[in-house]
């Protein structure tokens, strides 16, 4: 092989690895896209604001709450109301309770998603589990609000919407020893009175 054939050879391996580094890239480019801007359905940036907003009671939009677990997640995980209607400007608030069912701790991180795509950027959440990390101890059980608001400023045409969570395992977490640790004094297992554990 002389020396231009080389050069080539090495500028086309110089190619392929950057394309290699491209593609990884761009997964996290693109969530980072979606959530600044509620492309496809994502939000999971907490809404803050001063200003009251108006509620538009002229109009209901139905909102229906979906639980999804990433298929190695060994957790039980469910909205305790399913939907609600709800008046655009208004607060409202769902509760999700999710269960480690395995016999270890593990961390979770859940990821949101709104359908229609359009109704993302609108539907602001002011609370919710989703801003961080959760850490489930083994067979440990969590109440975990999301409360939410959508913007007057929707498209009339949007009546539904649906709001969907997955929880994924945070890489690394699911080998990660169950510890045992004393219940404070006087505390109360919230297990005892949520309906996962009322099957």
């Amino acid at each position: 092989m002389n020396k231009d054939d080389k050069k080539v050879v090495k500028n086309l391996m110089f190619v392929v690895v950057g394309m290699f580094g491209f593609g990884f890239a761009l997964v996290p480019l693109y969530d980072v896209l979606c959530e600044v801007t509620g492309l496809n359905g994502k939000t999971g940036v907490q809404y803050v604001s001063e200003e009251q907003m108006q509620v538009d009671t002229s109009r209901e939009i139905k909102v229906e709450f979906l639980a999804n677990l990433n298929a190695n997640m060994p957790w039980e995980f469910k909205p305790l109301t399913t939907a609600l209607r709800v008046h655009p400007g208004e607060v409202a608030k769902v509760v999700y309770v999710a269960k480690n069912t395995s016999d270890r701790d593990i961390i979770g991180n859940a990821v949101p998603s709104v359908s229609p795509g359009q109704a993302a950027s609108y539907f602001m959440k002011t609370e919710c589990f989703c801003f961080t990390e959760q850490v489930l101890k083994a067979g440990e059980e969590k109440v975990m609000p999301v409360v939410f608001i959508v913007d007057p400023a929707i498209d009339e045409d949007v009546r539904e919407i649906t709001l969907s969570y997955t929880f994924f395992i945070k890489p690394g977490s699911e080998d990660a020893k169950a510890s045992v640790e004393a219940s404070p004094a006087g505390s109360v297992s919230i297990a005892l009175s949520t309906p996962l554990t009322q099957h």
